[in-house]
């Protein structure tokens, strides 16, 4: 017979398939279908209500911001696990997080780099977490770095519609001077503004 799709394909196997079984033994008595109907359907169960999805799992640490990164998108989890290390579990479609045994953050998976998936109810009362790290604080300390260097940070907190979700890049910025310097640091906040550019991987790139 010629076939010309994968449904006729099967329709046939089907029909053989049910010829094949109920083709007596040569030496035994019945037929696979019967010893099918004795020995194996009485103990069958149920398949899953739902069908297997693949998942990988790694372990992230939570970051000060309350998010933990996966494949460059950044994820919340409840803010009282800062600096707690959480296990991930990642499927084609979600990112859940796990502590101790516990599912503590769903999300639906994104593949956009560098931006946060925030759950409100994830985020405290008070903006005054992670060793009391706030926009206030992350400024007083570019302000003590220069002018431009304040600046591009305001720009940066400003930028998102959660600050903390830039807590991560700013902190970056600013020990960057710890590396190259605080007068270089300035200098190349500078350039960054003129570029319109205040992201981490712009500064260290002009430094």
């Amino acid at each position: 017979r010629q076939h010309f799709s994968l449904g006729q394909l099967n329709a046939t196997i089907r029909e053989l398939l049910e010829k094949l079984n109920s083709r007596p033994f040569r030496k035994l008595p019945g037929c696979r279908l019967d010893h099918f109907k004795q020995l194996d359907q009485p103990v069958l169960q149920p398949l899953p209500a739902e069908p297997y999805v693949y998942a990988e799992w790694k372990k992230a640490r939570v970051h000060i911001d309350y998010h933990v990164a996966i494949d460059g998108h950044y994820y919340s989890v409840p803010y009282t696990l800062i600096k707690k290390e959480v296990e991930v579990r990642i499927t084609h479609n979600t990112i859940e997080c796990f502590h101790r045994g516990n599912r503590v953050a769903s999300h639906r998976r994104s593949d956009q780099k560098g931006r946060h998936s925030t759950i409100a109810a994830h985020m405290p009362e008070s903006h005054r977490q992670a060793g009391e790290w706030t926009p206030e604080r992350l400024t007083a300390w570019a302000a003590k770095t220069g002018p431009a260097t304040e600046k591009l940070i305001r720009t940066a907190l400003g930028a998102r519609k959660h600050p903390q979700q830039a807590y991560r890049s700013c902190l970056g910025i600013l020990r960057l001077g710890q590396s190259y310097g605080e007068a270089r640091l300035e200098r190349a906040c500078q350039r960054a503004l003129m570029l319109g550019s205040c992201r981490y991987k712009s500064i260290e790139s002009i430094l």
